[in-house]
């Protein structure tokens, strides 16, 4: 008997992402193939903006959820129908043709993996952190890399750690390293840099960097988040 044709699920935590999640629906649509596809669903984390309508007019399934990015996730890829999944940020806009070169990624035998990232500046001190992003250790991942993961990988590691309330994704994928391969793709993604506009460059790039190091000498959830809370939250 064939094999099943493998289809994505695109899973997007939001968060009142009214001014974001048009445009990146709006993207997807227009740069993927339908039948590759089985759905997107948006989780939606208590939004007071009119993002889940806009979500929905767009075609998207939402879903209501308990505030938190890995509480989010799980949630979407509980009620995924798709063999892969594709976790993807609001700000973050995948390359053209993302799910046949995420298929063809997993048909190969690669269960999860990501792509290469660029922010959508021209800032050369951002532009020097991202081109980092295609080096194929722990140390280089984060969320706006975008994430595919088989839904039996997922499954079997337990999905991401709800404990965790930033570096959700890093602590998840770095348990992909030590059980799996994984692969880092030759296509990039366009990531917002609001948040370092937000913030500022170097402040927001030190502290991103402080917390991948606590984390490496055994810092646990709650002492990343209060890091975070005290100095990124705006």
């Amino acid at each position: 008997m064939p094999n099943k044709p493998q289809t994505l699920s695109i899973i997007i935590p939001v968060l009142n992402e009214a001014p974001h999640i048009g445009n990146l629906l709006t993207y997807l649509s227009k740069n993927s193939s339908p039948h590759l596809i089985s759905e997107i669903i948006c989780v939606d984390g208590g939004s007071t903006d009119n993002t889940s309508a806009i979500a929905k007019k767009h075609g998207a399934r939402v879903i209501l959820s308990e505030r938190g990015r890995a509480v989010q996730m799980n949630l979407g890829a509980k009620h995924a129908q798709g063999s892969v999944l594709y976790f993807l940020h609001a700000d973050t806009f995948p390359p053209k043709h993302f799910d046949q070169i995420i298929l063809k990624a997993t048909e190969k035998g690669h269960k999860a993996g990501c792509f290469r990232m660029k922010f959508d500046t021209k800032n050369r001190f951002l532009g020097f952190f991202a081109w980092f992003s295609r080096i194929n250790h722990i140390l280089c991942r984060g969320g706006d890399q975008s994430l595919f993961v088989q839904q039996a990988l997922f499954n079997q590691l337990g999905g991401f750690n709800e404990t965790y309330k930033i570096y959700e994704d890093t602590e998840f994928i770095s348990r992909v390293y030590r059980h799996d391969q994984f692969m880092v793709l030759p296509h990039y993604v366009v990531t917002s840099a609001r948040k370092y506009h937000e913030v500022g460059w170097f402040r927001l790039q030190f502290h991103f960097a402080m917390i991948h190091l606590k984390n490496f000498f055994g810092a646990g959830p709650e002492e990343l988040h209060r890091y975070y809370n005290k100095n990124i939250l705006t």
